[in-house]
């Protein structure tokens, strides 16, 4: 969950790199540093916090030469102190490492390092063994010492390092935590995302697991876990830059959640044949693939498995094919039913989530038939799948996730509607309401933005409490459960979600006089069970802001607020109910003056697992 960023070329390294860690924060931001080689030696400066103290350093205490590696971190061993921020380095200082990721036999490496060669250890960190263990190694050769280190290394990592005998050159690592490398004029580029680099070329290499790089400002040289060297076939990237910037807004959160309708129109588009079809480009899952499926598994986790919940009632609705959801960190500890009948769909907004992409090298080793749903081309996730559903959001920067949501779920939409079209599940007069009804979601969504200022002062009145209950029923209670997550990751007030019907078993012990209860009722056929979980909570004195379609006068009138979305059918309410809530954690989290890109303790791509 870290981020790296590397350079090796004829300019000065230092602002390079700061620029790349800046647009790598939103992988953590507990503390930042970087490593020069210049002058005969290396040069490290590190500083807790922000990327902006690490720049503010450098200002101070300069630092010069054209090869260099920095980091900004998200911790995982020790706490963000400058002893624990990366660059870390061996014993006699010619060696820097940077490290995302988690090196899972840490602990007996550094007792061997201390009780057998007498190293002392200046960090709690587990990256400054894999620093140690190549400065062991080192005999000349950074390469050949890399090679030999990670040997000994077991866990989840990207690694880059440099070195003060070899100052021309970097070497880099990786195995389940990404990595890719970046090919300029006269220079070369090492990160852990796209938009770090974005800036100075667009030809990249996507290294794989088990690869080791070799990067000069001249070549760029990979080598597999048998030191023979692999081609590669270059990537080029035609992402918009302007894409990965705020564009005149507040903040990243505020302008992702207004390009959800482009992104979910552009989402269908992709989809869609001149004939108003469903094409899969490529995802041959027709009549036959269908029939010999028994069951579909989909895995996921936080705002992606609830994107989950909601495909698995479209699948099941509208294809008639069971559906399992379950949570990625969870899958692999239990005994799963999964064969080769079963399609394996696993939703990550970065592809490169370690629990989710765990979770599907088991599902392969069981036999099942891999479709991801990702946002990132090229990632780990949907390169290791068999099929792939992308979801055309555009970068997603905030930490929090909202439009990646809503296209996770359009995506869900359309597969369950492809597959049931292919089974003949739904006759042809259901199928082109439905479709009708998606195609009008990124005109309602707009709707619902322009309704921006009523979410405000409903925020303006509520921004003060410290715990929020969010109920619903069937498809709302999914919606719930994101909305409750939304508003904790970034305003930090306790909310709890739960199935409306719940609330009596056990739950409604907590509403009394100073709860607030938000009840989502965006589901007509529910509208009476709703009702009455309404006002249930109200009898114990909570105070209720319903969520409901326009026209709902009925559940607007048992409640104390009202935000409203506009009319659609319940199967496809979902997609726009969570927009306001969305909007509602956003103004929450300004009114009490959080870090909303950036909250507290979180990072953006979860490659721990």
């Amino acid at each position: 969950m870290c981020g790296i960023a590397g350079y090796v070329g004829d300019e000065q390294a230092r602002g390079i790199i700061i620029d790349g860690l800046k647009r790598l924060e939103y992988r953590g931001y507990d503390s930042a540093g970087i490593a020069v080689a210049g002058g005969g030696g290396l040069q490290i400066r590190k500083a807790v916090g922000r990327i902006d103290n690490l720049e503010k350093l450098i200002a101070e205490e300069p630092v010069k030469g054209s090869t260099g590696i920095g980091h900004t971190r998200w911790a995982t061993h020790g706490e963000p102190t400058w002893a624990n921020a990366h660059p870390h380095t061996d014993q006699e200082g010619g060696i820097a490492v940077v490290h995302n990721g988690i090196i899972e036999n840490y602990a007996e490496i550094r007792a061997w390092l201390k009780e057998e060669h007498g190293v002392e250890f200046r960090s709690e960190t587990d990256t400054e063994v894999i620093a140690q263990l190549i400065g062991l190694m080192y005999k000349g050769d950074l390469l050949e010492a890399v090679f030999e280190a990670v040997s000994k290394l077991r866990g989840a990592y990207a690694i880059g390092a440099v070195c003060a005998g070899e100052p021309d050159r970097i070497v880099a690592v990786r195995n389940d935590a990404p990595l890719i490398v970046g090919l300029g004029e006269n220079c070369n580029f090492l990160a852990s995302d796209i938009p770090a680099m974005l800036k100075y070329c667009r030809s990249i290499y996507f290294i794989e697991n088990s690869e080791t790089v070799l990067i000069t400002k001249d070549d760029v040289t990979i080598f597999n876990a048998k030191r023979e060297e692999v081609k590669r076939d270059i990537y080029h990237v035609t992402m918009d830059a302007d894409a990965a910037e705020k564009g005149g807004h507040d903040h990243f959160m505020i302008k992702e959640i207004y390009e959800q309708p482009q992104g979910i129109m552009k989402t269908i588009e992709r989809r869609m044949d001149g004939g108003g079809r469903i094409k899969l480009d490529g995802i041959k899952l027709g009549k036959g693939e269908l029939g010999a499926i028994d069951r579909v598994y989909i895995v996921a986790c936080g705002t992606a498995y609830h994107a989950g919940l909601v495909g698995k009632y479209a699948i099941e609705r509208f294809a008639g094919i069971p559906v399992e959801v379950d949570i990625a960190s969870e899958f692999r500890y239990r005994s799963p039913f999964v064969n080769k009948k079963t399609l394996f769909i696993c939703i990550s907004q970065s592809g490169e989530t370690l629990d989710t992409l765990m979770a599907l090298r088991e599902a392969k080793k069981r036999g099942a038939r891999v479709l991801s749903i990702v946002n990132v081309v090229g990632s780990s996730v949907a390169r290791e799948s068999d099929d792939v559903f992308y979801t055309w959001a555009g970068p997603e920067i905030a930490v929090a996730s909202t439009k990646a949501f809503t296209t996770q779920m359009m995506c869900l939409y359309l597969l369950a509607l492809y597959m049931a079209g292919e089974t003949g599940a739904l006759d042809s007069g259901r199928f082109q309401s439905l479709m009708d009804e998606l195609k009008q979601v990124p005109e309602k969504i707009s709707e619902i933005l322009a309704r921006e200022d009523e979410i405000e002062k409903i925020a303006k009145r509520i921004y003060k409490k410290e715990n929020i209950f969010f109920i619903g029923r069937g498809l709302d209670a999914s919606v719930a459960f994101e909305g409750a997550l939304k508003l904790k990751e970034i305003s930090y007030i306790h909310a709890f979600a739960i199935a409306a019907g719940e609330l009596k078993h056990g739950t409604i012990a907590l509403i009394d006089m100073d709860t607030l209860v938000i009840a989502l009722a965006s589901q007509d056929a529910l509208n009476e069970k709703i009702i009455s979980n309404i006002k249930e909570v109200k009898a114990r004195g909570a105070e209720v802001i319903s969520l409901v379609k326009d026209g709902n006068a009925k559940i607007a009138g048992e409640s104390d607020d009202t935000i409203y979305i506009p009319a659609c059918m319940d199967e496809v309410a979902p997609i726009m109910a969570i927009v306001p809530l969305q909007l509602l954690a956003y103004h929450i989290a300004k009114l009490r003056g959080c870090d909303i890109d950036k909250p507290k303790n979180l990072a953006k791509s979860v490659t721990v697992e």
